[in-house]
């Protein structure tokens, strides 16, 4: 019997930032989840050429939000590392594809709840290439028509600063288009 594998990435460092986004530190990823330092993540909407949007399940493994639903991939930034950097990294990384355009920033917010505090950028890109996702962070996935998805949104249990970026991402298309 094998004994379980540890949680991803708890040994990266990662930039701490204040009320205002600035860097004023750094820090090891577990430790900044575990003292609740505010700190960068990136949420990159992927949409395949028919428009639809990849979903996914998180692996057991993730330090953050194991087993739950995103409508996003991404992750933390890293160490000196931009959002824009992060994104193109992180929905490369998470889709399994190289080659894919500059994800496009939309918006940026203060995700807040309880001691888990990051600065969200939102991010939309296309993704017309074959994927194929990281089996250490994505235990399922489907690309799903923004009908499908509002639907399970009731239904499955949704990482919680993924579904308030998704919120924030209808209510300022909707503002954008009025």
């Amino acid at each position: 019997m094998t004994s379980p594998q540890p949680p991803l990435s708890a040994d990266e460092i990662i930039d701490i930032v204040d009320e205002d986004d600035r860097v004023v530190g750094q820090s090891r990823r577990d430790e900044a989840y575990a003292r609740g330092l505010r700190h960068r993540c990136a949420f990159i909407l992927a949409r395949d050429a028919e428009d639809r949007i990849f979903v996914h399940r998180r692996t057991d493994r993730k330090l953050v939000f194991p087993s739950l639903y995103d409508m996003f991939v991404g992750g933390v930034v890293g160490a000196g590392e931009t959002y824009d950097q992060t994104a193109l990294r992180e929905a490369e990384e998470e889709l399994g594809v190289s080659g894919l355009p500059q994800p496009e920033r939309l918006f940026t917010f203060l995700y807040e709840d309880g001691p888990r505090r990051w600065w969200s950028a939102v991010y939309q890109v296309r993704c017309e290439l074959p994927v194929r996702p990281q089996p250490e962070e994505v235990a399922w996935h489907a690309f799903l028509t923004e009908d499908e998805l509002t639907a399970r949104l009731p239904e499955w249990q949704w990482v919680p600063d993924g579904l308030e970026g998704y919120r924030r991402l209808l209510k300022w298309r909707a503002e954008k288009s009025g």
